[in-house]
């Protein structure tokens, strides 16, 4: 049953794929005869859970070349930038359906809903890695005065966003938001335009010295002076081991100052369902890689960081919070470890 779910998914997204590439040789025929291009015509896709959002949807995606051979069930993380619209399922827009938000297309949700039947309890356990990036956010701004933040992979705004926890300790508290997704950066200069000490920025964290020498998290943030909070929350699970993520977290720890923290929730690899849930991750924006405890542990011991308590650890058992109800999912059923590194002093 699971297996034919699996496929019948995966041959409407092959008819869907195939869509598109029609679509795109249709409008470059017409480009050539002199037609009205066809992203001014008034039959866009529409962002179907809110047909008002400035979301754009351009006809035309392109669609993602994967190599689903790479250490069995592991997906490589594409080249080049992230396909934009709606024939594409977008690892963003699911996490945003998943956390109830309202940027996400039809396909996203039903790429979403795939993931659920093979791996149930996502939506719980999306939620619960959020409770978990405010439960952090507490700890470091509220018990470590740590001022500074970046987090990379943020995705799309949502409630309790890192600058907006931090602040609630630290009123004047610094915060840089790195995506790689230009929608989804759009939308965070959107919100984020008046607030001077908190800033987006379009980078790919695969590229960590571009970040470190990018002229706004300067212009913002000081890396040499100041103790830094480097958030990799449900991020480097898109990155794959071609492209060295543990030397990539090293070398954005190595340019902080001492007492600066690593934060890292990662999926986990475990169940033949987690390989599974990667077919589908095969044809979004952001195949996914799933890692074993052990190489998770890696990124911070790599970069010479000392984990703090309780160590690695499933994500709703990293001090969970009286009344949290995020913190009650089965710890055990969920695919994800998160934890905390401090650099010496």
């Amino acid at each position: 049953m699971l297996e034919e779910q699996l496929k019948q998914y995966e041959r409407r997204n092959i008819a869907a794929t195939a869509s598109s590439s029609d679509r795109e040789s249709s409008v470059a025929g017409e480009k050539t005869k002199g037609i009205p291009d066809i992203e001014s015509s008034s039959s866009e896709p529409k962002n179907v859970s809110n047909p008002s959002s400035n979301l754009p949807a351009p006809p035309g995606e392109q669609a993602v070349s994967v190599d689903a051979d790479l250490l069995g069930h592991r997906r490589r993380f594409p080249t080049g930038s992230p396909p934009v619209g709606a024939a594409v399922p977008n690892v963003a827009r699911m996490y945003d359906f998943w956390l109830g938000g309202k940027d996400f297309y039809e396909v996203d949700r039903e790429a979403a809903a795939m993931v659920e039947v093979l791996l149930p309890g996502t939506k719980r356990y999306a939620r619960a890695n959020r409770a978990f990036l405010g439960r952090v956010v507490r700890f470091l701004a509220g018990e470590q005065g740590i001022g500074q933040f970046v987090d990379f992979g943020t995705g799309y705004p949502s409630m309790g966003n890192v600058h907006e926890v931090a602040r609630e300790f630290i009123p004047d508290a610094r915060t840089v938001y790195c995506d790689y997704d230009p929608t989804v950066c759009t939308h965070g200069r959107a919100l984020l335009a008046t607030d001077p000490l908190t800033q987006m920025v379009e980078a790919d964290l695969r590229e960590p010295e571009e970040f470190l020498e990018h002229p706004v998290v300067n212009a913002l943030l000081d890396f040499e002076g100041r103790r830094t909070a480097v958030l990799y929350v449900a991020s480097l699970h898109f990155v794959a081991e071609e492209y060295g993520p543990h030397e990539i977290v090293k070398t954005v720890m190595d340019a902080m100052a001492p007492g600066s923290f690593l934060v890292v929730s990662h999926a986990l690899e475990s169940a033949e369902t987690l390989a599974a849930a990667g077919s589908v991750y095969g044809r979004a924006s952001a195949p996914g890689v799933v890692r074993s405890a052990e190489e998770i542990e890696r990124f911070f011991t790599h970069a010479g960081l000392e984990l703090v308590d309780p160590g690695l650890v499933r994500v709703p058992l990293w001090r969970p919070e009286p009344g949290d109800r995020f913190c009650e999912v089965d710890a055990e059923n969920m695919h994800f470890l998160a934890g905390v590194g401090r650099k010496a002093w």
